[in-house]
């Protein structure tokens, strides 16, 4: 009988665990919400390594990244998961808008459409996601069409949601709106260039792995 119930544990046990390895938790939001900072953030505080690279012109991630296994242990608890940091979603993308930040034209153009495929790409990742964390800016008006497509589409896939208002600590950051915007869903709000209020964050990402 001990054998027995042995195996069972381990079976049950065992399909826990394997349950939270594969889980895959995707970072969506307009472009320099900050999503990639804070994936950096995260890989850097429980791997030693970045996932990618950061910068004050838009749509410098273009590509679906994959961390493949992050494990955090925090306050004696253990999650590990697949981490997809995702471009930043627009409506629409002009490649004039490069040209203002010294961009050759040439250049801006293939950013242009290097960043309208990642759009696609992300979107296609969505069927594929176990939860999402969607990072805003909190210093940006939240009620955007942009935001408000990405929720939507969450909501139509069923998919657990955590919001992050990023930027704290910027004089103009007004979580408040945040939370006000999309009062059905955990917002937190932090600073991932500073790593402000990350021990929230934590714990709201915990709470998110549980919906799954």
């Amino acid at each position: 009988m001990f054998k027995l119930l042995k195996k069972f544990s381990a079976r049950v046990f065992g399909g826990l665990f394997r349950k939270r390895e594969s889980l895959k938790i995707g970072f969506y939001g307009p472009p320099n919400g900050g999503k990639t900072t804070l994936a950096n953030r995260i890989c850097k505080d429980w791997t030693g390594e970045e996932i990618g690279t950061v910068s004050g012109v838009p749509h410098e991630t273009r590509k679906v990244q994959i961390k493949e296994k992050v494990e955090i242990d925090y306050k004696g608890k253990i999650l590990t998961f697949k981490m997809i940091d995702t471009p930043g979603i627009a409506t629409k993308i002009d490649y004039e808008n490069f040209l203002k930040f010294g961009m050759k034209k040439r250049n801006a153009k293939k950013r242009a459409k290097e960043a309208t495929q990642g759009i696609i790409e992300a979107i296609q990742w969505l069927d594929d996601m176990d939860a999402v964390i969607v990072v805003l800016d909190s210093t940006q008006n939240p009620y955007s069409q942009v935001n408000i497509t990405i929720i939507g589409n969450l909501v139509a896939r069923k998919i657990p949601v955590l919001v992050v208002g990023n930027k704290i600590d910027l004089k103009k950051a007004d979580v408040k709106k945040i939370v006000n915007a999309f009062p059905e869903y955990d917002v937190v709000g932090i600073s991932a260039k500073e790593g402000k209020r990350m021990d929230d964050f934590y714990e709201s990402l915990f709470a998110l792995s549980k919906k799954v």
